[in-house]
């Protein structure tokens, strides 16, 4: 487990840069933590990080969004905040999507828990508005060095 406090935005979505640039086909991104945490905000930084345009926005309302560009690996960035049961689940067509072909990000993870991926790695998000962030990544040994 890491943990790490970002001051602002700017340094929430540095620290995601710096992990995307090291994410591979196949990664699961797990996002815990409440509304106004900085989900969107991290998962803006890891998209930058692997090299896709600027076009991240929160799914909230179609369960799903896609990012591609020219060679990167795709992103499928789901909310799961109205996801409370395993049959809710099934009607999202996430088991349908690449997993392995491409990256996963799930905000509001903790609604799907026991249905994330085993290589999952989970990202914890505390704080709102003003308050500086504690983040904390676990589930993944790879992730040790990524972060001087």
């Amino acid at each position: 487990m890491h943990s790490y406090i970002t001051h602002s935005p700017a340094e929430t979505h540095a620290l995601a840069k710096a992990i995307g640039q090291r994410l591979k086909k196949g990664s699961c991104i797990a996002f815990f933590g409440g509304l106004g945490a900085g989900k969107t905000t991290f998962t803006r930084g890891l998209a930058e990080g692997l090299g896709l345009p600027d076009l991240v926005s929160s799914p909230t309302f179609t369960l799903v969004n896609e990012y591609h560009a020219p060679g990167c690996i795709s992103v499928y960035h789901f909310d799961m905040y109205r996801v409370t049961t395993p049959e809710a689940l099934e009607t999202t067509g996430f088991r349908d999507y690449p997993a392995k072909e491409g990256i996963f990000i799930i905000e509001w993870a903790e609604n799907i828990a026991d249905e994330l991926p085993e290589n999952a790695i989970r990202i914890t998000i505390a704080g709102n508005g003003d308050q500086p962030r504690n983040i904390t990544i676990e589930g993944n040994d790879s992730l040790a060095d990524l972060i001087g």
